[in-house]
């Protein structure tokens, strides 16, 4: 078989699994399939994408999933014959019988420069470290992100940027490194370079509950925590009183001669938000909103607390036990 006629089957959930097969269509290589990650709580996965639509523009066969290694679609990818096998934008490892079905190779991808940045939640560690990132497509193996390197395009992370950029700048990329990449394999190249493993770093995974906003922290470590965690991630939070609400946009100020109590609103302006103390310096709240969606979001208001003080919800919590205590004993 030649090149040209590499048989291709690409398997993801997210925005840059679109933006891969919509490269692998418009460099005319010969995709014969396509797997749909169909969530049974579309919420749980940041930025999810649609891909049927796409293929079927192409005339291509799209099957929806929710467990890729279960055992029809390995079956279905095993009919489909493919040499290769592109998993982009899909949070599930691939097992070693499904890593097994394609004649060549399976081909991974990760948005960090491999071999550092290795594991999850890349996006918001590259916000929160504000280092560069990289599109690398490599070939996977039963490793988390250490197979040989494809093509790697690196982009720039600014360090004001939000994940909201930080993905846009990455999905730029995508298109550069596929691009660039694509015309080569069809010419017959491939040529998967080694990682060094010794230069290996890992992070671990972040879930919505580690977007809690601590006070305490700086306004520069909160104002980050904001942004890693920004659309399309889950979001940041504090509560008022018992409201949580999701803080979507801050912005420091350095000029304000302020102070106050650590997460009290010194200040309340219609165009910046709410001013709020921190651990150390002051930082805007720009754009909040009410966690469960409720539109009716209560103004922040100069003076107003946010968080829990922790000893005297404990302190509330053991009255309540207490009275409670002496109804059931009567």
């Amino acid at each position: 078989m030649t090149a040209s006629g590499l048989r291709i089957v690409l398997a993801g959930s997210v925005g840059s699994s679109r933006l891969t097969l919509q490269a692998l269509l418009r460099n005319r290589t010969n995709v014969v399939g396509v797997l749909e990650l169909r969530p049974v709580d579309p919420t749980a996965v940041s930025g999810l994408a649609r891909l049927h639509d796409v293929a079927a523009e192409s005339g291509v066969s799209c099957v929806e999933f929710q467990k890729l290694n279960e055992p029809t679609i390995v079956a279905q990818v095993r009919a489909w014959q493919p040499d290769l096998l592109f998993v982009v934008g899909l949070s599930q490892l691939v097992r070693a019988e499904l890593l097994a079905v394609p004649k060549l190779a399976c081909i991974g991808f990760h948005p960090t420069c491999l071999p550092r940045g290795r594991g999850r939640a890349p996006v918001a560690w590259l916000v929160l470290d504000a280092t560069p990132g990289a599109a690398t497509f490599f070939v996977m193996d039963e490793g988390a992100d250490s197979g040989p390197i494809l093509v790697q395009e690196p982009f720039d992370v600014q360090p004001t940027d939000n994940a909201e950029q930080v993905t846009a700048s990455l999905e730029q990329a995508i298109v550069r490194a596929l691009d660039r990449w694509l015309p080569r394999l069809l010419a017959g190249e491939w040529n998967p370079q080694p990682q060094d493993d010794t230069a290996a770093t890992s992070h671990g995974r972040r879930a919505p509950e580690d977007g809690w906003i601590d006070w305490n922290k700086s306004a520069r470590d909160i104002d980050a925590l904001i942004r890693a965690t920004g659309r399309p991630h889950p979001g940041a939070f504090t509560f008022l009183k018992d409201r949580k609400l999701l803080v979507w946009r801050a912005e420091l100020d350095t000029t304000i001669p302020f102070r106050g109590v650590i997460g009290r609103v010194l200040l309340a302006d219609p165009q910046r938000g709410a001013l709020v103390q921190t651990g150390d310096g002051l930082l805007w709240l720009s754009e909040v909103a009410a966690a469960d969606g409720n539109s009716t979001l209560p103004k922040l208001a100069v003076g107003q607390r946010l968080g829990y003080v922790v000893e005297d919800e404990i302190n509330q919590l053991k009255a309540r036990v207490a009275e409670l205590e002496k109804l059931i004993k009567g």
